[in-house]
């Protein structure tokens, strides 16, 4: 089974934006407990590298995905650390192939037809959508879909509680990506408990799409 596959199997993906490292394990707890054992952490912060590397310490079996990789050093940092998918916000072919030539997993972010097209030249079926909601939504997945038929989407960036269940319900999209349950301020406020709950509403929400 694939990184991508067990994203499949939890439907929703937390983004989180960790600052500092002394929350990276309580996190880890609360989506673990919470029954979301998976989280995108954005390597946009200097503690990203050393939260990754806690988090994957506790919990080997947490699929843990680096996110906001610019640059092929940080794919290998974020992989030394236990990341073990990367994903990027944009399409960079740099990246996109030293992963391929590496054996690494990843999943890049495109927008348009163009960039879809790269992703199948390199024998992609997994993408990341994003911005999801300020690129079109659901009706650009669905149109871009048509023509890509084997490609299936991760939308993020403006996925939420209340919209999340008509992307699920689109056989297109594998999981989504969300920050919702896993906003900074409740982070740097320490409401893990908080997030926990959040967390569980959420994979109740998966289950009610995927039980129909």
């Amino acid at each position: 089974m694939t990184v991508a596959d067990k994203f499949e199997e939890l439907g929703v993906i937390p983004v989180v934006v960790i600052n500092d490292v002394k929350d990276a394990l309580p996190l880890a707890d609360a989506l673990v407990e919470g029954g979301l054992p998976c989280a995108e952490v954005t390597f946009r912060t200097e503690a990203a590298e050393e939260s990754i590397r806690l988090m994957h310490e506790k919990y080997p079996d947490m699929c843990i995905a680096a996110g906001t990789v610019l640059t092929t050093e940080q794919v290998d940092r974020a992989v030394a650390a236990g990341a073990s998918i990367i994903v990027s916000p944009g399409f960079d072919p740099e990246i996109v192939d030293y992963c391929i030539s590496k054996n690494i997993e990843v999943c890049p972010g495109l927008v348009t037809p163009s960039e879809m097209a790269q992703a199948v030249k390199r024998g992609l079926t997994r993408v990341k959508f994003f911005p999801a909601e300020a690129a079109g939504g659901l009706k650009m997945i669905k149109a871009m879909c048509a023509a890509y038929t084997q490609v299936r989407i991760m939308p993020t960036g403006g996925i939420n509680a209340q919209n999340i269940k008509e992307y699920l319900e689109c056989d297109k999209i594998f999981c989504c990506g969300g920050s919702w349950m896993v906003k900074g301020d409740l982070i740097k406020a320490g409401k893990f408990d908080e997030i926990k709950a959040m967390t569980e509403e959420a994979v109740k929400i998966v289950k009610e799409i995927r039980n129909k």
